[in-house]
């Protein structure tokens, strides 16, 4: 059983799982609340080496649209003329332990994990910090890009390093509100207050959803499809398929972030019919000698906050702000 499938199941199974692990999601809540309290009492002082840095984070486990939501802040950033720098953890790459600038090019996922070869695949001129050691990944964007806004893909949860604003997105009406394991939640859903941006709130997003082909060309849905899928939430994505009149015949579901480097993991793929994979998924399977015995699909999802004027007038806003109080001083 996925784990999607225990978080938001309605069968005997999935009911049974969440009443058993309940507890355990309260003993996780409380933990999280004393891990806060440090820094909200001063216990620990959150470091802030650069300035602005933007976080775009969430409160559940994966599926939340941080990744498109900070490539569409990068172009809004851009279009204000800021230069920008993205900071993302790398997860389950031998780049994740600390904070290197990655180079320039396309990025190997196998290296620099699948956050950072997505980046660099739909922006490749966008410089990248990748590592999950937020302050250090702070420190180098201020030695290595001093004037740059630096955008954290996650890490609304890494309380050590000090953010100047924070974006984050959460659904409006979650299905299931509890915390790890018996729900989705990285912490309280009460912890929303702690962010300067909700989203959806005062600010909506607008999404759009295509099929493009290993070249990036943009093609038709086919009629019928499989999917392979390492997400956390992977029903949002067939759900978005299927919404193109596109039906899910097959699909593999594997846990999020997998390598996808089993040997016999093709096996398991339909000959006759397109697989439907996500842009993460893909740049960790176009390197496999085997890729090219099935045919793949992309889907490319893109976000908008709108209304639009209105988000871009308060993000200058809120660094006009943050540039002045840097400029002014404690004083």
């Amino acid at each position: 059983m996925h784990i999607s499938e225990i978080w938001e199941g309605k069968g005997v199974m999935p009911v049974t799982f969440r009443i058993l692990l309940s507890p355990l999601s309260l003993l996780y809540a409380v933990g999280w609340e004393g891990y806060l309290g440090v820094y909200k009492w001063g216990l620990k002082t959150a470091k802030h080496p650069h300035s602005p840095i933007i976080c775009v984070g969430n409160l559940i486990s994966g599926g939340s649209g941080k990744t498109p939501m900070t490539l569409h802040l990068v172009d809004v950033l851009r279009e204000l003329g800021y230069d920008v720098v993205v900071s993302c953890s790398g997860y389950g790459s031998p780049k994740s332990e600390a904070a290197t600038v990655a180079t320039d090019g396309q990025q190997d996922a196998r290296i620099w994990g699948d956050e950072a070869a997505l980046f660099r695949r739909k922006r490749p001129d966008l410089p990248l910090i990748v590592g999950r050691a937020r302050v250090e990944a702070a420190e180098l964007c201020q030695r290595e890009f001093p004037n740059a806004v630096l955008i954290m893909d996650d890490g609304f949860q890494h309380l050590p390093l000090k953010k100047d604003l924070t974006v984050l997105l959460d659904p409006e009406n979650p299905k299931n509100r509890m915390c790890l394991p018996a729900g989705p939640y990285r912490e309280p859903r009460w912890n929303r207050k702690r962010a300067d941006l909700v989203i959806p709130g005062v600010f909506r997003i607008e999404e759009s959803v295509s099929f493009t082909n290993p070249d990036g060309e943009t093609v038709n849905p086919p009629a019928t499809c499989a999917t392979l899928l390492a997400l956390a939430q992977p029903e949002k994505v067939i759900r978005s398929v299927e919404a193109m009149d596109c039906r899910v015949a097959e699909r593999v579901l594997l846990p999020d972030h997998d390598p996808l480097t089993s040997g016999n993991l093709l096996d398991n793929l339909p000959t006759d019919k397109p697989t439907v994979v996500t842009g993460k998924d893909w740049v960790k399977l176009r390197n496999r000698p085997d890729v090219g015995e099935r045919e793949f699909l992309i889907l490319n999802h893109e976000v908008r906050v709108e209304p639009y004027a209105q988000f871009k007038d308060w993000l200058k806003s809120k660094l006009d702000g943050i540039q002045k109080a840097n400029h002014s001083g404690p004083g």
